[in-house]
């Protein structure tokens, strides 16, 4: 950094590192040397900045030549990085009584006037801290039938000052400048700006760089204002003229009063640009045509226009969602302006989120209970809860909620990361929950003025008589800003075009396999719109759960002979079978990783009063005996109890069942035409060698009976889920009897850390804020500890057998930093729920550019 000036011009050619001088200094260079229109502007420097805030000013200001004679400047944030955010920027510094005098030839008296009284208005508020409604009470004062007596606002605003300040407005250009510049460092040093920009990812010591910017007015004779434009759809990503102007106006007024604001091209709406001044609009499309070419992106440009001639004064990224993302990205490509593994690293893999969630069927009954602000799209059913730990037990029993807040706090995130969607009473697009909802995809509704929160007695009222309370469904529509009652159908987006584009450049980069997780046919259906590698993981628990086939169950539960047990499995099979022959014809030959029965059979019971006297009167059984079996099956810690394997060695004829419904599913499937499948069989919750052993033997048994039924060659492989550290540790004795290993990291991290993933949210955020552990290790791999115990096992068990296929199952399959780990240790697969698929494909092919890249 002392290698560059303090205070630098920015000129076509000159040199403005984004760490030296920020990144809006670097883009203006940019602009400048792709021969765009630039007004003349100065960088200051990190360091010139920080010196400032010890009250050393540079010793010459390189354009004090320009303030003498009525040319005004502005002054703007150049953080390091765009996001970190910055003070608003405070335009026309140099307005005093002599330049206006100057200016009132060009401009008119009027126009003079009424830019030197918003300039004190803005000073006031900006760099006195003043409040800005008693300045809009003054216009108010000063305007008759619609007209503003500037002369009257002005110097009302003067003494205003005076009285507040304690000393006359400065007229001295080097006065105020000094004064905004102390005032631009009081603000980016503030604790909300620090706290702001580190939720951005900025370093604690995040320094500024500041640009100072002699001003393209905006004002005058001839077609002069202020505007922004950008030339793709911030929703689609197609080409098309977005954006606002404002005739006589400056900065980004444009956007502030879009009712008197004109669009950019010809709208049935109302009057453009393109309608009064269609050179300058000509003129601004070729200008971001060059912009875009310049800084490698589709860019939004803030203009001015002077008298019909366009200057251009600063260029960000356009405003994109999600899907026009992909959509500008690949035309990008196709232009040859970028390379494939350029915009495969330019998107952030958690922002598909936005691309995949489903959205309300047109066609399906919508019972409006309230409407808000959209600010974060798609649509997402679930039962509402009030509170962020309730949001997070509910994900924990994998139960899909709403999260219901008055507003959101920092403190509310993992309740939110946890929730299918976010309704707030209050707040706009840029409140906290809009915000961080934008940041992780979900859905997000805020601004619900008319909607009454009570947390504490979990009650939502709203004034058309309807009161919900936690667990009542509804669902929110964030595209259209409704709330509906109940749960309507949902359809899935249509990723065509640049999304499979995109996804196949995705594709043919990475090195690790991409599965799904799937345990009905729906879900392999979808995860086969998603072109994934396979099936990672098949919960057959999760079949049992469904209508028809629960009651069976506990049949089995009660059976008190060999011969009821064996009558209620003999039904359990052909529904096991049929469900397996639908996953295999969707998959196709891909890879079927089917994990045997899971949770202890408790969870199978009714648990009410009201629940065991109804399966009595349904099973025609005493409802003591129900009472009694429930009772018997209970267990202190039952997720460390009977369960996994220790119930298949327990209970072996439930995996017998599983175990043939597997293998007549493939014989099924192959004599109807398919190739013949390969199943994956794998056993849960291992800790020994020994236990593997076991179920390998009746595996066997039951795979040699149904290949000499049945005169097909069948084929299987069997394996383990690492998911206790013992497994983690002893993996080399384990691969003896394994084909493979699946780590389930969920389990996995629950023993390893002695955490609740139902109760850890009670006191999570509070370590994550006090720096014990870096992020919740439910929601991003813990590489130092789990991943350790991780990393251990794939060395110990590939030192015992070779070709030991290693995945991992889980949502942590679908946390961007959890795929690069899994890249990183030589993993074969990583596996996770349909929808979060894409986000792991990307995240792995942006570590196999990074590898490249080393």
């Amino acid at each position: 950094m002392t290698d560059f000036p303090r205070i630098m011009a920015l000129t076509a050619g000159t040199t403005a590192p984004k760490d030296v001088y920020g990144a809006r200094a670097a883009a203006q260079v940019t602009l400048m040397d792709a021969g765009l229109p630039v007004p003349k502007a100065w960088g200051l420097s990190l360091d010139a900045v920080k010196a400032i805030s010890n009250e050393d000013f540079p010793a010459e200001w390189p354009f004090l030549e320009e303030l003498s004679t009525g040319c005004l400047v502005s002054v703007r944030a150049s953080p390091v990085a765009r996001e970190w955010g910055g003070p608003d920027a405070l335009l026309n510094l140099g307005m005093n009584q002599a330049t206006c005098d100057i200016l009132k030839a060009p401009l008119g008296e009027e126009a003079a006037v009424a830019l030197y009284a918003r300039f004190v208005q803005d000073y006031s508020v900006k760099v006195a801290r003043l409040d800005p409604e008693w300045f809009d009470e003054l216009y108010i004062l000063h305007t008759k039938n619609d007209k503003v007596d500037y002369e009257a606002v002005l110097g009302s605003s003067l003494a205003l000052y005076d009285q507040n300040v304690g000393e006359l407005f400065p007229q001295e250009p080097v006065r105020q400048l000094r004064k905004a510049l102390r005032s631009f460092v009081k603000a980016w040093d503030g604790t909300t700006a620090r706290i702001l920009r580190m939720a951005q990812g900025a370093p604690e010591d995040a320094g500024l760089g500041l640009i100072i910017q002699e001003m393209a007015l905006g004002l005058g004779r001839g077609e002069s204002g202020a505007g922004i434009a950008q030339f793709v759809s911030s929703r689609t990503g197609e080409k098309k003229a977005h954006g606002r102007y404002l005739s006589q106006s400056q900065g980004r007024e444009a956007t502030d009063d879009q009712a008197k604001a004109h669009f950019l091209s010809k709208d049935k709406r109302g009057p453009s640009l393109e309608d009064v001044c269609p050179e300058a609009f000509e003129t601004l499309r070729s200008y971001s045509a060059e912009a875009r070419k310049a800084c490698g992106d589709a860019m939004q440009l803030e203009f001015t226009v002077h008298d019909g001639a366009v200057a251009i004064l600063d260029a960000v990224p356009a405003e994109r969602s999600g899907r026009a993302a992909m959509a500008i990205s690949v035309r990008l490509v196709e232009d040859g302006i970028k390379s494939k593994e350029d915009v495969l690293m330019g998107i952030d893999p958690r922002s598909m989120n936005e691309v995949l969630h489903p959205l309300v069927d047109p066609r399906a009954d919508r019972q409006v209970i309230t409407t808000g602000i959209s600010s974060s799209p798609g649509a997402a059913t679930g039962k509402i809860v009030f509170t962020a730990n309730a949001a997070q037990a509910s994900a924990a029993r994998e139960e899909p909620c709403i999260l219901v807040r008055i507003e959101t706090t920092p403190e509310d995130v993992r309740g939110m990361h946890s929730a299918q969607a976010v309704l707030t009473a209050k707040g706009g697009r840029d409140s906290h929950a809009a915000v961080v909802a934008r940041t992780i995809g979900v859905p997000c509704i805020v601004g619900v003025s008319d909607m009454k929160v009570d947390v504490r007695g979990k009650v939502l009222t709203l004034p058309n008589g309807v009161v919900l309370r936690a667990g009542d469904v509804i669902t929110v529509d964030a595209s259209e800003g409704e709330v509906l009652l109940g749960a309507p159908k949902l359809v899935q987006p249509n990723l065509g075009g640049a999304f499979n584009t995109f996804m196949t450049w995705a594709d043919e980069t990475r090195k690790l396999g991409v599965r799904a997780n799937a345990d009905t046919p729906q879900d392999a259906r979808m995860a086969r719109d998603f072109n994934v590698d396979g099936i990672g993981l098949v919960r057959t628990e999760h079949m049992f759960f469904e209508a028809g086939r629960l009651n069976v169950m506990r049949e089995l539960i009660f059976a008190d002979t060999d011969e009821d047990r064996q009558a209620a499995l003999n039904l359990l099979l052909p529904m096991q079978r049929s469900d397996f022959i639908e996953l295999f014809e969707i998959m196709q030959g891909l890879p079927v990783c089917i994990r045997l029965l899971d949770p202890p059979l408790h969870e199978f019971l009714p648990h009410s009063r009201d629940e065991m006297q109804s399966l009595a009167d349904a099973m025609g059984l005493p409802l003591s005996k129900i009472t009694a079996r429930v009772e018997d099956l209970r267990e202190f810690n039952p997720m460390l109890g009977t369960r996994g394997v220790r119930l298949g060695i327990m209970v072996p004829e439930i995996y017998n069942m599983q175990a043939r419904a597997i293998f007549e599913a493939a014989v099924h499937v192959h004599k109807n035409g398919s190739d013949l499948i390969s199943p994956e069989i794998m056993v849960p919750l291992v800790s020994a060698n020994r236990e593997v052993e076991l179920v390998r033997a009746s595996v066997d048994s039951v795979f040699s009976a149904v290949k000499n039924e049945t005169g097909v060659q069948l084929s299987y492989t069997l394996g383990s889920m690492v998911e206790t550290p013992r497994a983690a540790l002893r993996a080399g004795e384990i691969a003896r009897s394994s084909e493979f290993f699946s780590f389930g990291t969920n389990d996995l991290t629950q023993m390893t850390y002695g955490l609740s993933r139902d109760d850890s949210g009670r006191f999570m955020r509070d370590y994550v804020s006090h720096g014990v552990f870096e992020e919740d290790p439910f929601h991003s791999l813990d590489v130092d500890g789990v991943g350790e115990l991780l990393l251990m096992a794939c060395e110990r068990g590939r030192a015992e057998r070779k070709d030991l296929l290693l995945g991992l199952c889980g949502e942590h399959g679908g946390d961007p930093q959890s795929v690069w780990f899994c890249h990183k240790v030589g993993l074969n697969y990583v596996s996770c729920s349909p929808f979060r698929t894409p986000i792991a494909k990307l995240a792995a092919a942006q570590a196999a550019i990074l590898d490249v890249k080393k």
